[in-house]
């Protein structure tokens, strides 16, 4: 039996969970927060025009975009879209139009450049 769900995410249900603030322009959805050694999962609703300034990965980082669309410099990530990425990776995220994600952190990241705007 499952710990938690979270259901209809991908026809919209997070449309209806509550959100807070992680960055600017960024809020967040813990679905099960880092504990322990446990990785952790949650939502993140980006505006349009919000970003995530360039961070590394201290472990691996799985995303699901489940609506609108989230780039960074490899491409432009659509509803339906894994990104996986490597522990040691660097990269930037944005949005032009605003998008949802599911994201699964192993560690937190280790942000490297702050934005003017944070």
């Amino acid at each position: 039996m499952p710990e938690t769900t979270r259901e209809t995410l991908t026809s919209g249900g997070w449309k209806n969970l509550d959100f807070e603030p992680f960055r600017p322009g960024v809020t967040l959805h813990w679905i099960q927060n880092f504990e322990d050694d446990q990785p952790g999962v949650a939502l993140l609703k980006y505006e349009a025009g919000a970003s995530v300034p360039r961070h590394r990965h201290m472990g691996l980082e799985t995303i699901l975009v489940l609506h609108g669309v989230q780039s960074d410099e490899t491409g432009d990530y659509g509803p339906g879209s894994l990104v996986v990425n490597k522990r040691g990776t660097e990269h930037s995220v944005w949005t032009e139009t605003g998008c949802v994600v599911l994201i699964q952190w192993d560690r937190p990241v280790l942000i490297l450049e702050e934005n003017d705007n944070d």
